[in-house]
């Protein structure tokens, strides 16, 4: 049998093994650190691999146990899995992106900073763990920045901060506290606030060859203190306006980054200037995203990923052919401005009788502890619609906005 190697394949890339293993390669999981971080923690589900592997920080140990299975790639299967995944892959002498740039594609002001330095339109930042710098340069800048940790992900410690003293409390919260990935946070990076709406550009590189698997809108909320809370995304047609100078920006970015194989997820604002990197992860589309596409598209970032290490030929072939959109889709949460103990929600089966209605994920059952949602792990709810026709689809968001709210939530107070 042959082999891959999947990096820290935690959450989204649950549906990696089974894809590679129809092509007819088996997975080796290898744990980037000895400890599963906390977000991921659970029991741990080998199923569709053949075996785990532990990295113990010595990078030529573990290609020696992984040269074993004689892997024709290595790859991430999360943001934390970049760097190993381009170091091991470039030590075997598999397809890779190399280990030169890879800092700067998991540190996100040196990913600016590259971008930058390539001519590319990128935010005005700063590198700092000092408050009293960062008020200074916030003073400088003016008016609203964003301030967020320096490796994480989903929204984590992201703050939107309108004076030098916001910025100054954001980077004390941060730098109290350890990442999602349970490391700690040795810095901040804050810039300047883009106007604009934010899309998601997902792609998968071979050889240096762009491809867009699917792009995705925005809805955000100003809710709870955050400025642009994610509430919804939807799909997008790839012939939409805009969409074609995101792509052209998009893969401008890819190149300066070094990425030439595998999968990127690209954060980009269509600011009034034009397409403007919030930042970039060289792995594949967090959440569900993968998933939804494969249902509205017919394939999605996992079935590139796939075609990329190991049917290149028909990554080859395929490489630049539009997407076509079978059923429009979309993704909303809901966002609750209350805290307490959840006893119901009111208006659950409204949602439910929604012509476009797809499925709904319960995250806080009633009995449960209900926070305010700041980031996309506080979501009580989220919601999947899809439609034939966009129109309906829009018209079911809207009316989700409608009933959220303090009304939705049935809460007992916490003492």
């Amino acid at each position: 049998m042959k082999h891959v190697v999947l990096v820290d394949p935690y959450a989204p890339a649950r549906g990696l093994p089974p894809a590679f293993l129809e092509a007819g390669y088996s997975c080796v999981r290898l744990q980037s650190t000895a400890e599963i971080p906390e977000v991921y923690r659970g029991p741990l589900d080998l199923s569709g691999y053949v075996t785990n592997v532990v990295h113990r920080g010595d990078v030529e140990e573990t290609a020696r146990l992984l040269a074993a299975y004689r892997p024709e790639a290595v790859l991430t299967g999360s943001e934390l899995g970049v760097e190993l995944a381009d170091e091991l892959s470039e030590l075997m002498g598999l397809d890779s992106n190399g280990a030169k740039l890879s800092a700067a594609r998991r540190d996100k002001f040196q990913m600016i900073e590259q971008v930058a330095s390539a001519g590319l339109r990128t935010p005005r930042q700063v590198h700092t763990a000092d408050e009293a710098e960062l008020r200074a340069w916030h003073r400088e800048v003016g008016g609203r920045i964003v301030v967020k940790p320096l490796r994480s992900a989903a929204g984590d410690g992201v703050a939107f901060c309108d004076t030098p003293e916001e910025s100054a409390a954001a980077l004390a919260a941060i730098m109290g506290r350890e990442n999602i990935f349970s490391l700690p946070n040795l810095g901040v990076v804050a810039q300047e606030y883009l106007q604009g709406a934010e899309y998601i550009v997902n792609t998968v590189s071979r050889a240096g060859r762009h491809h867009v698997t699917d792009v995705w809108g925005s809805g955000r909320l100003q809710v709870n203190g955050i400025t642009d809370l994610l509430v919804e995304s939807f799909l997008v047609d790839q012939d939409a306006p805009g969409v074609a100078a995101m792509t052209a920006y998009a893969f401008a970015v890819l190149d300066a980054l070094g990425i030439r194989f595998g999968p990127s997820h690209l954060e980009i604002k269509l600011t009034p200037g034009g397409p403007c990197l919030v930042e970039v992860g060289a792995r594949i589309s967090g959440g569900e995203l993968p998933y939804f596409a494969a249902e509205a598209i017919g394939e999605s970032q996992l079935d590139w990923t796939v075609d990329c290490f190991v049917r290149p030929e028909r990554f080859d072939a395929r490489c630049g052919t539009p997407y076509r959109i079978g059923r429009h889709f979309a993704w909303s949460a809901l966002a609750s401005p209350l805290e307490g103990t959840l006893a119901a929600y009111r208006g659950v089966e409204r949602i439910e009788a929604l012509e476009s209605f797809r499925a709904l994920r319960t995250f806080v059952p009633p009995g449960g502890t209900l926070r305010r949602t700041v980031n996309d792990m506080t979501y009580p709810l989220t919601v999947t619609l899809h439609h034939e026709s966009e129109g309906v689809l829009r018209r079911d968001l809207n009316t989700i906005r409608y009933l959220d709210g303090a009304g939705f939530y049935d809460v007992a107070p916490t003492e």
